[in-house]
């Protein structure tokens, strides 16, 4: 019997609708991998989507969705904690827990069962690099750890000083937070032709602006998020932000963010692919292939 099942895909590739139709066919739950849905009031830009939980009259139940604030801090050993949390509840219900989501370091955090130390901040070190460009850090984190660099994930200060405070301090005793493998998973990918999602992503896009999106930024920049921290959480946030600070047009801000997505959708199958060289079997299915999905984890 399986324990956990993963479907995963680059952005607008449909996962969550594929992902809330397998559970409504195994009657079991959805645990969330992305880095960005766990916030709160952050629902249109991280495409949470939440009535596609409803099918055939019910709910899905999901978890690690709107469970922060977004000046909280979230880290991978958090995540690593919250999952297995999550996971329990549901094994002690006698079904399938299904891991879905985009962010391909925190699945593979759970299916390699990473080593996760639970070190404190080093504020000194942060005062330190604070002023270093990107480049430079993340230059500095491919010098001293060169397998813990993630250009997908290492892509802004916060999370690149993070890392470098958790290799300086590696040796040191502390809770590392280590789980039992999960060794019996199987993963589903959802593949895409390349033009068909990068058109898929523009249109979400302009629907997405169209319902909110912009709105939805303001209201965090009123309740005091900094254009650092919309940063931050990239993509959308990042260049809406930059477009309500004025330092872009409107058109600057819709054109770099289109190709910001599609950027960002290459550098998931990218990841995924990585994945799979280190030994994480994913069977590739079309978004409309759940009889097969289906077949192929009951087999």
């Amino acid at each position: 019997m399986l324990d956990l099942v993963v479907i995963l895909g680059p952005t607008a590739s449909g996962k969550t609708n594929f992902a809330v139709k397998l559970a409504d066919l195994f009657e079991t739950e959805i645990i969330s991998a992305d880095s960005r849905q766990i916030y709160k009031n952050m629902d249109i830009g991280t495409g949470k989507d939440l009535f596609e939980y409803q099918i055939n009259g019910k709910s899905i139940p999901y978890h690690l969705i709107d469970i922060i604030d977004p000046l909280e801090d979230y880290s991978i050993h958090k995540f690593s904690n919250d999952f297995y949390n999550a996971y329990k509840s549901i094994i002690k219900k006698n079904k399938l827990p299904i891991l879905c989501g985009g962010s391909g370091l925190y699945i593979e955090s759970i299916l390699l069962n990473y080593k996760i130390p639970n070190i404190p901040p080093d504020y000194e070190l942060r005062q330190e690099l604070e002023n270093k460009s990107i480049k430079s850090l993340q230059s500095l984190l491919q010098k001293i750890d060169y397998n813990t660099f993630n250009i997908d994930y290492h892509n802004t200060k916060r999370r690149i000083i993070r890392s470098i405070e958790i290799h300086n301090k590696k040796n040191i005793n502390s809770e590392t937070g280590i789980k039992p493998r999960i060794q019996n998973y199987k993963v589903v990918g959802i593949k895409t032709n390349r033009d068909i999602l990068l058109k898929k992503i523009q249109i979400r896009l302009e629907e997405r602006i169209n319902t909110g999106m912009i709105e939805e930024v303001k209201k965090l920049v009123d309740q005091g998020l900094s254009l650092d921290r919309l940063k931050y959480f990239g993509l959308e946030y990042k260049f809406i932000g930059e477009y309500l600070f004025n330092n872009i047009s409107y058109d600057e801000m819709f054109q770099k963010l289109n190709i910001a997505i599609n950027r960002f959708s290459k550098r998931q199958m990218t990841f995924f692919r990585r994945m799979e060289k280190r030994g994480i079997n994913i069977k590739w299915f079309n978004s409309c292939d759940i009889d097969k999905a289906k077949n192929y984890i009951e087999s």
